[in-house]
């Protein structure tokens, strides 16, 4: 693959995802201020290339040389491919597939930093709030804060993402 003005872009190797090593999370487990560190993850030159030129074909995510000149000085990832690397972790270190049943949204999601190739980002997530379904007693509605972080501590992206959660015990 080589980039808009012709320079090649190589291929790092992708860590593997990180393994489940826990035991499954059910909506009782989510207890308000609970704090969950996901591992981290990152984005190579060619990753953020090949996401930008299939997802947001942007000068900044696309082209190094032209992302010099942009408001960035150099190439960045886009926030989509920021929330594609968190979801990742998300998913893997923080819900479970056994007990998640989807979400009905995200009430915030904000990119107020960039993302540079390479950079280690940290995923971490906080539950804002945990209640039992009025209507549906066999699950439970989680309100959680996800951060991302790069290596000086900035967050790079934040969201409140809303999951529905399996509940281990049916409520009376």
């Amino acid at each position: 693959m080589t980039t808009p003005s012709g320079n090649p872009a190589t291929r790092p190797r992708t860590p593997r995802p990180p393994p489940r090593d826990r035991r499954p999370r059910y909506f009782e487990d989510y207890r308000e201020g609970l704090v969950v560190d996901c591992g981290t993850t990152r984005a190579g030159t060619f990753d953020i290339i090949e996401f930008g030129v299939q997802y947001d074909p942007q000068g900044m995510h696309i082209d190094p040389e032209l992302a010099m000149k942009g408001p960035f000085k150099g190439l960045v990832a886009s926030g989509w491919h920021t929330a594609a690397l968190m979801t990742r972790l998300f998913v893997t270190r923080y819900l479970d597939g056994d007990t998640s049943l989807g979400s009905p949204g995200i009430d915030e999601l904000r990119w107020p930093a960039p993302v540079r190739p390479e950079e280690e980002l940290t995923v971490r997530c906080t539950v804002l709030e945990a209640r039992r379904s009025r209507s549906e007693p066999d699950r439970g509605i989680v309100r959680t804060l996800v951060e991302v972080r790069n290596p000086d501590d900035v967050v790079v992206m934040s969201a409140k993402i809303v999951n529905l959660v399996r509940a281990r015990k049916t409520a009376n």
